[in-house]
């Protein structure tokens, strides 16, 4: 009969953030933000234990070992996410004809792109915080993927297509990615 083999990894929980358990859901709280999550899997298991998440499985194939890493790098990015925070820099390029950037509400609004009548619209996900300051976007906040994909959705919507990439050089690019100061 085979000894059991289990396979467990960690994530330490930093002083001032608590991390709560309930049902599916992974629930990261810190000083001023809040970010929750759902995994479920059926072997795969989290608990709570000292302060720390503990995610282990029971005689896992290789398919459950990459899948906890992969929860326990999720729950790594949450916690960074509520107690430090992400940024990402973008930097807004034209060489053709100027480009107006606004934010209302939940949309990002791109006007005058190439000279285009009617504005370009991306999608901002989530807590994400987004501010212009003249050629450079900074958008801020505690979901990695909430702020990623906030920001690929800008990159995207201004993609040219139909012209050479090498001419029109115009668009709003990613510069910086790092956490929050």
């Amino acid at each position: 009969m085979p000894v059991a083999r289990r396979l467990v990894k960690k994530v330490e929980v930093p002083d001032g953030v608590k991390v709560e358990l309930k049902g599916n859901d992974i629930i990261v709280t810190g000083e001023k933000e809040v970010v929750t999550r759902s995994f479920e899997h059926p072997r795969i298991r989290i608990t709570i234990e000292n302060g720390s998440a503990v995610v282990s499985a029971e005689y896992p194939s290789k398919a459950d070992m990459a899948l906890l890493g992969t929860i326990t790098s999720h729950i790594r990015n949450m916690v960074r996410g509520v107690s430090e925070g992400f940024q990402y820099k973008m930097k807004i390029v034209y060489s053709h004809f100027p480009i107006k950037v606004s934010v209302k509400g939940q949309e990002f609004v791109v006007e005058n792109f190439l000279g285009e009548r009617n504005p370009r619209i991306a999608k901002i996900l989530g807590r994400t915080r987004v501010e212009v300051k003249g050629d450079e976007v900074v958008l801020t906040g505690p979901n990695i993927e909430d702020v990623g994909q906030s920001t690929a959705n800008i990159e995207q919507v201004t993609r040219i297509k139909g012209y050479d990439p090498r001419v029109f050089q115009d668009g709003i690019y990613i510069v910086q990615k790092r956490k929050e100061e």
